[in-house]
């Protein structure tokens, strides 16, 4: 049953019993598990031949330091970008401009090569799969590369010149193909459309990449490719930037430790075997279980760490470059900041003592009107007294003597505690 079956069964199931939605379920999900396991399964040979046709041909040094540095496609891009903006930064001199850069030694050896990285920009997908390719199965990688130079040199293309040594050696009972420069100290990345010096492509289906440099990396006279082959302008000045290497027998890369410590002489190693820095491959996952299972724990661990750096060393990293940017133009923020900062305080101390003034005059005011109007509340009781007194006076001296005399008897209780007046009522 094909998705879009299952798609229009699902339109239904408003009114279908539940055990058939149930089981409309499951047969979605066995639809849909041959697609993730497809994503799971190694990379196809012809897969491979496409993505490694256009480097295949390349000096083993630089080839294999291309592999190990497609591993990291976030510092891949990085450094590119950083290439971009240094065009004619190249060589050892490039490599060591880049030192201090976080990127993984193998892509800051990129570096001395700038056409390399102008193509790996163009294409960040298919360095991705040339690193998920080559961390699930680097034998696999190895013996494809192999198997294209077989087929350039059986087509007449791939033979040494001015530009390349290239030999047949025997390495563990096996013949294999070796590409070195014809000097140690300069080299050439050939660029060649991989249709014609690999001879009729064997999977159609699977056309071969292609990538050309910017036209800037091409010779000053411009050029034509011979045999398919074009050759940039040289790379001079190479003593230490080329550490890689390949043991063919093993299918293992190597690397030449003193070549690799000379030029990195903040990150120096003491083994010559290449081993994935799980912390340098960013946020971008690996393709496959056994990567996963072999590196994802070690890069979920490098993520909060570099989240950790992003959330405070990041940002002041951040905010130094803007300091840097804004002092090569001619402002100065720390001195901005610092004015406002005065005027900031100088504000609020104006307004601390405006404050404190407005409390102390209210607070005077409240006490005068206090003042006054217990003032006003003595002298209306005060007057209430004496009229109280007068309208006595004058009462007592219009009675009769006898009533005065009587009067103070009336009012005074009867024993017992009750008036004398209630009690003749009860008799």
């Amino acid at each position: 049953m094909t998705l879009d079956a299952l798609r229009a069964k699902t339109s239904a199931c408003g009114t279908m019993p539940i055990w058939r939605m149930l089981v409309l379920g499951l047969l979605l999900i066995g639809a849909l598990l041959p697609v993730a396991r497809a994503q799971e399964q190694p990379f196809k040979d012809e897969e491979l031949d496409q993505m490694l046709a256009p480097i295949a041909l390349y000096p083993d040094s630089l080839l294999s330091q291309i592999l190990m540095a497609s591993t990291y496609p976030a510092d891949v891009k990085e450094a590119a970008d950083w290439s971009k903006a240094h065009p004619d930064a190249k060589g050892d001199a490039a490599v060591q401009q880049v030192e201090n850069q976080p990127w993984d030694p193998s892509v800051k050896s990129l570096a001395a090569f700038p056409q390399v990285l102008a193509m790996m920009r163009e294409k960040p997908g298919d360095v991705q799969r040339l690193g998920d390719a080559f961390l699930a199965n680097p034998e696999r990688v190895m013996d494809r590369v192999q198997f294209l130079r077989k087929k350039a040199q059986e087509a007449g293309n791939l033979k040494s010149n001015e530009q390349q040594k290239v030999a047949v050696q025997t390495e563990a009972s096996k013949q294999v193909i070796v590409i070195e420069p014809a000097q140690p100290q300069t080299v050439y990345v050939p660029v060649y459309q991989p249709t014609v010096v690999y001879g009729s492509w064997w999977y159609p289906a699977y056309p071969p990449y292609y990538w050309p440099p910017p036209p800037y990396y091409y010779p000053p006279s411009g050029g034509a490719f011979v045999a398919g082959f074009i050759w940039g302008a040289a790379i001079v000045g190479i003593n230490n930037s080329l550490w890689g290497g390949f043991a063919w027998g093993r299918n293992e890369v190597n690397i030449n430790i003193n070549r690799y410590n000379n030029i990195n002489v903040n990150n120096k190693i003491t083994k010559n075997n290449f081993v994935h820095n799980p912390q340098r491959r960013g946020d971008v996952p690996y393709r496959d279980a056994k990567s996963r299972e072999q590196y994802g724990k070690k890069q979920l661990g490098g993520a909060n760490e570099r989240e950790a750096y992003r959330g405070k060393d990041s940002r002041d990293a951040d905010r130094a470059r803007a300091t840097e940017t804004l002092k090569a133009r001619g402002a100065d923020p720390a001195a901005g900041r610092e004015k406002l900062q005065g005027a900031d305080r100088e504000r609020a101390a104006i307004a601390t003592r405006d404050a404190e003034r407005a409390r102390a005059g209210a607070g005077g005011d409240r006490a005068g009107a206090s003042g006054a109007l217990s003032d006003v509340r003595d002298s209306g009781g005060s007057r209430a007294n004496a009229d109280r007194g007068r309208a006595s006076r004058e009462s007592m001296a219009q009675r009769p003597a006898g009533a005065a005399r009587q009067a103070p008897a009336a009012a005074r209780p009867a024993p017992g505690g009750r008036a004398a007046g209630a009690g003749a009522r009860r008799r």
